[in-house]
């Protein structure tokens, strides 16, 4: 399980041509353990669960420029850019040790998807194709989609997001956190 916010730089407009500090997302000793994690692990599948998805453009707002910035490594098409130069590393690293059947469960946009990163249609291409399982709060409303980012070859194979012309797809009744809270408050002797 990765930790994508407490070693990462403060959010900005994620283009920076060069990794610095300001590119900063997983961390040094981060990247290091997994690297070491996924080369002596022996399991068929590998399942990296991250709070953020890979190829999905989580934007936070603007900077004082008024250019985008993000929250996550995505920043649009294009060559490897910002946060994401931390992933182009750790998918380089798999592809060079082989290491293959890599799944990631990701989080943090409010609609189910599952995204096949294939290097043939990727901007970077150098790495072993892989899955991404996306999920977002179960309590929570559904929204989105959100825009892909092509640097790592993203192909949407499936999503679940709104239905077109509403603003939001509310969880099924008894799913949402409050009504759970309601629910055990009444049980409650």
């Amino acid at each position: 399980m990765l930790d994508m916010r407490s070693y990462r730089a403060a959010n900005s407009y994620n283009l920076q041509p060069d990794r610095s500090g300001a590119t900063d997302y997983l961390g040094s000793s981060q990247i290091a353990w997994l690297k070491r994690e996924l080369a002596a692990s022996k399991a068929a599948w590998k399942v990296i669960a991250s709070a953020m998805p890979l190829g999905l453009q989580v934007a936070d707002g603007k900077d004082s420029q008024g250019r985008e910035m993000f929250e996550n490594s995505t920043n649009g098409d294009g060559p490897v850019l910002g946060r994401e130069f931390e992933i182009a590393e750790l998918l380089r690293f798999m592809k060079q040790r082989a290491i293959r059947n890599t799944v990631w469960l990701t989080a943090d946009v409010h609609y189910t998807a599952a995204h096949y990163y294939n290097p043939e249609k990727a901007q970077f291409k150098n790495f072993l194709l892989f899955w991404e399982f996306v999920s977002g709060p179960l309590h929570a409303g559904t929204f989105g989609p959100n825009p892909t980012d092509d640097t790592f070859g993203i192909e949407v194979k499936y999503q679940k997001v709104r239905p077109r012309g509403s603003l939001i797809l509310r969880p099924p009744p008894g799913c949402s956190f409050m009504e759970s809270a309601r629910s055990i408050r009444r049980r409650a002797p």
